[in-house]
């Protein structure tokens, strides 16, 4: 057991915005400590899946790495030691991680695939306290509604789909194409607030 003395503020381990309001949503102090991400630098999480792993181990690794990366990352810059958070979520399709779209042509790629069924959403949470990590999963179904060409390129051209995995956002304009939700919407959205919460009062940290 490590548990906190006091009700602390966290690092957050992401730029996402859709995280931070979360995080606020429910009354979390945070501040961001970010990562190395931006083209043209070296990354300081490799987010590939490796040769056989499945999605639900590669989400896992990723926000266990990017909370460990973090943990360092305070370390070396001799910020204030505190819990430091990180999330990672996918959506998987047919048993591949569909990843974030990289241009116009991948979203519409994406959304095509994604139109008129059923996919996961798996996102994971990992928070980072001294030298223990906790972890806690959240897996959803999503059901899109046919979309048609025409429509699947408006959207894009909203810019919406972009760093987002699937190339959809559900709290954005992609509610819309939304039929049936099986599961957490936080989850979806990018950070599981359920199991957020049970993991953060692993180390002491109640929210309520």
């Amino acid at each position: 057991m490590f548990l906190l003395t006091e009700r602390p503020s966290l690092y957050l381990a992401s730029k996402s915005p859709r995280r931070q309001e979360l995080l606020r949503q429910i009354g979390v102090e945070f501040e961001e400590l970010k990562l190395r991400e931006g083209i043209g630098r070296r990354r300081d999480v490799l987010e590939t899946p490796r040769k056989d792993e499945s999605p639900l181990d590669y989400v896992k690794r990723i926000a266990r790495t990017k909370a460990a990366v973090g943990w360092h990352r305070m370390g070396r810059r001799q910020l204030t030691p505190r819990p430091v958070l990180a999330a990672d979520t996918e959506v998987v399709l047919d048993g591949g991680v569909l990843g974030k779209p990289e241009d116009s042509a991948s979203a519409i790629e994406m959304l095509e695939r994604l139109s008129g069924g059923s996919h996961e959403v798996i996102t994971a949470v990992a928070i980072r306290w001294n030298a223990q990590i906790a972890l806690a999963v959240s897996a959803s179904r999503v059901s899109l509604r046919a979309l048609n060409r025409d429509e699947i390129e408006r959207y894009v051209a909203s810019g919406e789909p972009f760093d987002k995995a699937g190339g959809y956002a559900i709290q954005g304009r992609a509610a819309l194409f939304i039929r049936r939700l099986e599961g957490s919407y936080s989850g979806v959205m990018g950070l599981p607030l359920y199991e957020t919460a049970e993991i953060l009062a692993k180390i002491g940290y109640h929210v309520i």
